[in-house]
């Protein structure tokens, strides 16, 4: 039954339409699974399995009549307590929007959705997703499969744990300054941020330049699948690029490829374990061919207070600004201390765009540089693999290597491209560190060159024979005090 729940979205397309497996067999494996792991977890904010269970029958009865079934037709999908979805309710981890229902379906949503995906469940997420960490007065503490005492990332931590725990097949998430791509470092799965404009999102926040959905999956193949089918203008966003952009599902040859890389973006305090996996993953760049040479980036610190700066000014701050003047003084209360202390930040910040601006100009103008002698460029996901489950940034400190960082986000090397969000980051599995929680290297594009990124990411978890998470490589949550034995990159165990 878990070999079945690890199936891979690829994989079980194939079995569904070879009559091999029943998508109401497999989905009946994740919702017992699920139900014997969420106490552990807490990834799930809301199921629904029953309702799930009959789209999966009549997915099944699809197959068995034969002709050609849709994209995703049977595969379970877990959604994001932040996306919408007509007459369900959608509480973005707050018990300020407790019962509050959506009137419509966000619309990347429906496109996988009418493609045949079956959403089971809806994934926790902190409160109006504004921390690292996924925890809120709302669900509770949601935590990492791999050590139960660690993070799941945030904010689709929930979507990322899922999928570590062999929960659910997809997951759907939104990045601001890492939503996808910390989730998938701490869980060791797959997260992708496309280019900017490339899929339809919901307003205020497509109109953000910062902010950008985008699939989460335990392989890349099927990181490629949910985004071939999630992409594309739409008439309700007018951000979104002309032509659709279709990836690539081949391998790239990478041989003769120029990789530029850097262990801290010239100012991150990196934990030696996640230093030691990084350049364990460049080693297999250089195995396929690829020249991967160190470049300065010469960012600062400068680099997060840019990105509060536009945090707070545009949607996601404004949003939460306005809903936070809003409440009586009392149902403030209601609020998690990190949203509450992002909320005042926000009203207080005082708006300096022009220097923000610039401090943008400069990084493209850096990155535009290593793009010109370089095709790609590899960095750390996250600088450490322990941050606490309920850490709570506006409460709690944060070190590595004995030094205090940030609690928000100095631990993370996802937000910078965000300011920078026309470029493409994939974040891959780079191995475990010893509390047995993974860490993940990103894999950075030039402006819009989704498909530079795609090609180099299929190559690279091919050398490393398939998925990092897989129905031979997963957390044993049956027994978590057990040892674990960890893998690093190429495939081998230590």
């Amino acid at each position: 039954m878990d070999d079945i729940c690890y199936l891979s979205a690829a994989e079980a397309l194939r079995l569904y339409r070879a009559k091999k497996l029943s998508p109401v067999e497999h989905l009946q494996a994740l919702i017992k699974r699920a139900e014997r792991l969420e106490p552990s977890i807490n990834a799930f904010a809301f199921t629904y399995f029953d309702e799930a269970l009959e789209q999966a029958r009549a997915a099944e009865a699809a197959y068995h009549r034969g002709g050609t079934p849709r994209p995703l037709e049977g595969v379970a999908l877990a959604v994001k307590d932040e996306s919408f979805i007509k007459g369900k309710i959608t509480t973005n981890g707050s018990l300020l929007l407790k019962g509050q229902v959506a009137d419509r379906t966000s619309p990347f949503l429906q496109r996988l959705m009418d493609a045949g995906a079956i959403v089971h469940a809806r994934t926790t997420a902190p409160e109006f997703s504004c921390s690292g960490t996924t925890h809120s007065k709302l669900f509770g503490v949601s935590r990492n499969p791999w050590n139960l005492e660690c993070g799941c990332g945030g904010s689709t931590g929930g979507g990322g744990a899922a999928l570590a725990a062999g929960t659910t097949t997809l997951s759907s998430g939104s990045d601001n300054a890492g939503s996808i791509r910390m989730p998938a470092a701490f869980n060791g799965v797959v997260g992708f941020k496309p280019s900017f404009g490339r899929n339809p999102s919901d307003p205020p926040f497509n109109l953000d330049p910062c902010c950008q959905v985008g699939p989460l999956a335990r392989t890349v193949e099927d990181a490629v699948i949910m985004q071939n089918l999630m992409s594309g203008p739409h008439p309700q966003d007018i951000t979104t690029l002309k032509p659709k952009l279709t990836l690539p599902t081949e391998c790239g040859d990478l041989r003769g490829w120029r990789i530029a890389y850097s262990m801290d973006l010239g100012y991150k305090i990196i934990d030696p374990e996640v230093e030691r996996n990084t350049l364990a993953a460049l080693e297999v760049f250089r195995q396929l061919g690829a020249a991967v040479e160190e470049v300065e980036v010469r960012w600062s610190s400068e680099v997060l207070e840019a990105r509060m700066a536009q945090l707070f000014r545009a949607a996601p701050g404004v949003v939460m600004v306005e809903t936070f003047n809003r409440l009586p003084e009392e149902a403030k209360d209601l609020m998690t201390p990190y949203a509450r202390s992002v909320a005042e930040q926000a009203a207080a910040y005082g708006h300096t765009p022009l220097r923000l601006y610039g401090k943008e100009h400069e990084m493209h103008l850096r990155l535009s540089g290593i793009f010109a002698d370089y095709r790609l460029f590899v960095c750390p996901t996250l600088a450490t693999s322990f941050i606490a489950a309920d850490s709570d940034h506006a409460l709690d400190e944060v070190q590595i290597n004995g030094q205090t960082v940030n609690p928000m986000l100095g631990w993370s090397l996802t937000y910078p491209f965000n300011l920078v969000n026309r470029c493409p980051v994939i974040s891959l599995p780079s191995g475990q560190a010893a509390n047995n929680v993974p860490t993940g290297v990103q894999l950075v594009g030039p402006s819009y060159a989704d498909g530079v990124v795609i090609k180099a990411a299929l190559a690279y978890e091919a050398a490393n024979k398939g998925a990092f998470v897989s129905a031979g490589n997963h957390p044993d949550l049956d027994r978590p005090t057990a040892p674990v034995k960890i893998r690093s990159v190429g495939g081998t165990e230590r």
